[in-house]
């Protein structure tokens, strides 16, 4: 039977810590968040693989060194609301909930989004919720956010989601290059960015490369470049 406190102390030490990963908000979340709660149960054994783990449905939660790093570079702070699209069952999205004020998760699967709620309920996570809807779109209804984040490879950035930012708002997310797709669902090489909203400009820039599966919905408009 899996260890998982010690499966998730390793994921830590050896995947996290190793990666650049310096935030202590972050390292205790990841510490704390029991990441098998989020996956079917004939797959918790793998619930702490340093990959993207599928859920079903073509779906994956996000590797957690690269989900660990784009959080890092959000900067969310204590007093923050954040998005979190594309949440599956929730794991990203509680990660959030220890680093924010509110962060609602945002899936297009209902499925996903009931049991993100009653896992994030489980946990007492109580400044955290899901709610199923179209992810193209983001959640204007409570807007602006703080912080957006993509969990999952896009094509682009859609600038409805750039618009649901706050003044100095940051968004996270993996855009694939054009040139680089190998399939429907994964990429070859996409980069983890940053888009920042200043004074009404909005500014992005490549933090690393990460080879991330594609978030659903998410494909380039045609003739748009963001």
């Amino acid at each position: 039977m899996t260890n998982f406190a010690i499966a998730r102390r390793n994921m830590v030490e050896s995947q996290l810590r190793t990666n650049k990963l310096t935030s202590t908000a972050l390292i205790e979340a990841f510490s704390s968040v029991p990441r098998e709660l989020f996956v079917p149960k004939a797959y918790r054994g793998l619930a702490y693989i340093d990959e993207d783990l599928a859920i079903g449905g073509g779906r994956y939660l996000m590797e957690p060194v690269v989900l660990a790093r784009l959080l890092q570079e959000a900067r969310i702070a204590p007093e923050d609301s954040v998005l979190d699209i594309g949440c599956a069952t929730g794991y990203s999205t509680a990660i959030i909930a220890r680093l924010a004020g509110s962060v609602l998760g945002l899936d297009d699967n209902p499925d996903f989004a009931e049991e993100a709620n009653r896992i994030l309920t489980d946990l007492g996570a109580d400044n955290a919720a899901a709610v199923d809807g179209a992810m193209l779109g983001g959640y204007p209804q409570q807007a602006p956010y703080n912080v957006i984040v993509l969990n999952g490879a896009v094509d682009s950035v859609p600038p409805t989601l750039v618009e649901q930012l706050s003044e100095g708002g940051r968004l996270v997310a993996v855009i694939r290059q054009p040139s680089e797709g190998v399939g429907r669902d994964v990429v070859g090489v996409g980069r983890a960015t940053i888009v920042t909203k200043n004074a009404g400009a909005v500014a992005h820039r490549v933090l690393f490369d990460a080879a991330t599966p594609m978030l659903p919905g998410f494909a380039r408009e045609p003739g748009f470049a963001f």
